[in-house]
């Protein structure tokens, strides 16, 4: 910092310090970049798609890598002839100066309409096949029973109810490793979606309807969900661990929620789905039976009939 009481400095000497700053500054701006990049590429591995932990994810990540391979065939001869033509034609170099004299050529119309149209036609291929494959509501092949999961998205909460377990739980999603999970999903406000990177590609929750997931966690670990959907001022705040256990830390899982004798009615679920955003995961040790089926038909327009007329 200069000292305030030093005289000015002259135009010549304000002009040299300032291409000093300049020159100093500038050759770290890549590497801050380059830092930036890697600090990105982690989160992207450790918690995105390429970090894939479920035979779900892992096919999205083939499909993933295959599109990138593919389009680099469009990418490549851009990024590498791009430069050679700015050199070879540059300014100073006045004996290829460019002048082109129009005319049909089959050879250069070959290549501008043939690649593009075999890229597009490969790339067809595989998103058929894998759009199939990867249908959200396919169930995974597998000699084990699925857990059954019901989803609902609130504001700014998730909620999951086990029918087959008797139990609920907000803002954690606990499964066993290696065993299918069938998700039913729909919401009580806005569409929402949900999202777990590493165990499956994104489905939307919406009032009234209920949609379906299925996924797998072929190793332990606590994954991240989250909701990709913007729905208000807890939107940043929505997001939920999803722990995938052995069967016996699944087992103690049930069993903790069993002992709490905390049940989740129609008056305690109206009281969770007031708008707020919960510090920490809680348990319910008893659900209403059929409580997900009157949560969809209390949100679903075609039920609502107006006062004093009987319901068809």
């Amino acid at each position: 910092m200069p000292d305030p009481m030093s005289p000015p400095a002259s135009g010549h000497d304000a002009g040299r310090r300032s291409r000093t700053i300049r020159f100093r500054v500038r050759p770290a701006m890549p590497l801050i970049a380059l830092a930036l990049a890697l600090l990105g590429g982690c989160a992207v591995l450790d918690h995105g798609v390429l970090g894939a932990a479920g035979p779900v994810a892992e096919q999205t990540r083939s499909l993933f890598l295959t599109v990138c391979l593919i389009l680099l065939f469009v990418v490549g001869p851009v990024l590498v002839l791009t430069p050679i033509f700015a050199w070879h034609y540059r300014l100073s170099n006045t004996k290829s100066a460019y002048r082109p004299q129009w005319g049909f050529n089959w050879p250069l119309e070959g290549l501008i309409w043939i690649p593009p149209v075999i890229i597009v036609v490969i790339l067809a291929v595989f998103l058929w096949r894998d759009t199939h494959r990867l249908d959200p509501y396919k169930p995974l092949a597998s000699t084990l029973p699925p857990v059954e999961v019901q989803v609902v998205a609130l504001d700014w909460k998730w909620l999951f109810l086990y029918p087959d377990e008797g139990i609920a739980s907000v803002n954690e999603l606990v499964i066993p490793v290696g065993r299918p999970v069938h998700l039913s999903l729909t919401s009580t406000t806005v569409m929402q979606s949900f999202f777990v990177p590493q165990l499956a590609g994104q489905i939307y929750a919406m009032a009234g309807m209920t949609t379906q997931l299925n996924l797998a966690a072929s190793r332990p670990g606590v994954f991240r969900g989250e909701n990709a959907q913007f729905n208000g001022m807890g939107f940043q705040n929505q997001k939920f661990p999803v722990r995938a256990e052995a069967d016996d830390g699944y087992r103690a899982f049930v069993d903790r929620a069993r002992a709490t004798g905390s049940t989740l009615d129609m008056a305690a679920f109206k009281a969770l789905s007031a708008r707020s955003v919960q510090a920490s995961p809680s348990v319910f040790g008893t659900v209403s039976p059929n409580l997900f089926r009157a949560i969809v038909a209390m949100n679903d327009p075609t039920l609502c009939v107006p006062e004093g007329k009987d319901r068809r």
